[in-house]
Parts: C-alpha cells; sequence; structure tokens
C-alpha cells in the first residue's frame, strides 16, 4: 500500500508558524502520511525583488520542521534547472513515488488563478486530490472556476483553515523596521535569522 502524500510549495522566506499549521492542518484533514515542503528556488513572481539564498532558506525550512518524521523537504525542484513549472514538478513526483496517492495543497488565491497556471488541466490529471485551505469568511467562486476547468470537481476538497493573519512578507517588513517579531516564527528559525542578520537594512539586507 502506497502513502498519501502531501505536495506543500512556497518560497519559504521565511518559514513561519503559520506555514507550520497549515500543514499540520492539510496532515490531518486529509489523511496524509506524509507532506513534501518544495522549496521554490528562484520563483518568477518575485524576479527583481531580493530573497534569501537558497541555502538559507533550505537551513530554515529544516529547522522549522524539528525532526517532525512527517515533514519532509523535497529538492525536486532545487536539483533541475528553471523554469520551474509546477506541473513538471508533479511529473517528478509521480515518477520518484509512484505507489503514492499524490495531493497538492494550495491556497485558496492560488485556486483562484489555476486557469492561468502552466497547462492546468495536465496539472490537475497528475493529482488525485487537490487540497484547498479555506479561512474563516473567505469565499471561494468554485463554480465559475469548475466552469473553465471540470476536471477539478471530481478532485477538489477543502481544508478548513485557521484565520492566520501571518505572511513572510509581513515578517521581513517587521524585522526591517526593528520592531518585535520573535513568536511570528519557530524559536530554531528566529536563532537562523538573528545569526545571519536577515530582512535588515543596509546594503546587503534581504527585504
Amino acid at each position: 500500500m502506497g502513502k498519501r502524500l502531501g505536495i506543500f510549495g512556497g518560497t519559504f522566506d521565511p518559514p513561519h508558524v503559520g506555514h507550520l499549521i497549515l500543514a499540520m492542518e492539510a496532515l490531518d484533514q486529509m489523511a496524509l502520511d506524509q507532506v513534501l515542503w518544495v522549496i521554490a528556488p528562484d520563483p518568477p513572481h518575485k524576479h527583481g525583488k531580493k530573497i534569501a539564498p537558497l541555502e538559507t532558506r533550505i537551513s530554515m525550512v529544516k529547522a522549522a520542521m524539528e525532526d517532525d518524521p512527517t515533514f519532509e523537504i523535497s529538492y525536486i525542484d532545487i536539483d533541475r534547472p528553471g523554469p520551474h513549472y509546477v506541473l513538471d514538478t508533479m511529473l517528478i513526483v509521480r515518477d520518484r513515488y509512484p505507489e503514492d496517492e499524490r495531493i497538492f495543497v494550495m491556497g485558496g488565491d492560488s485556486l483562484h488563478s489555476l486557469a492561468d497556471w502552466y497547462k492546468p488541466a495536465e496539472f490537475i490529471s497528475l493529482c488525485d486530490e487537490i487540497g484547498v485551505m479555506r479561512r474563516p469568511g473567505e469565499t471561494l467562486n468554485i463554480a465559475s472556476i469548475i466552469e473553465t476547468l471540470p476536471e477539478l470537481k471530481a478532485k477538489i476538497e477543502f481544508i478548513d483553515a485557521p484565520l492566520l493573519e501571518i505572511s513572510s512578507n509581513q515578517i521581513r517588513h517587521l524585522i526591517q523596521s526593528n520592531k518585535p517579531y520573535r513568536y511570528y516564527l519557530p524559536k530554531s528559525v528566529y536563532n537562523i535569522v538573528e545569526k545571519l542578520g536577515l530582512y535588515r537594512e543596509g546594503e546587503n539586507a534581504v527585504i
């Protein structure tokens, strides 16, 4: 019997407690056996913006997991040249884990833009299920999305996520502004940010 494998992608710059909580909820509500954290090495939507070096983000994600056996860092996108389309990521996941069910985890904002992804219908076909994070009060116009991508109807499942007003962008700006941010991050990640002086003002600042 194969595992139920969750695929959870992001820049993770930095990984914060919200990421951990959402991954935990996906693991529980979708009855997953493991969650692969797929780090985007060079996200195209962030070209022209400063991001922490890839090796630093890898170190922070590893630290955030704190040896949780249900979480695993994935090098699928790290070990191949870009551009990194999610379709290609899922093709590699299928080839590497042929016996496992593949459950892609995304946020509601990603669901709304799914039709604009590279070959979205082929991407959907590679997923056994698609778990969509749904926060309290969030409205998702599912009917119009399914009208555009009818194959999505049989795959989509909702994950009830807590209302967490936490983002990596917010944390970076708190640090840049010398505001308190300690408890937005796992202690191990906080220690890395402080040790390396990440996201602070200056010539080499990552904001």
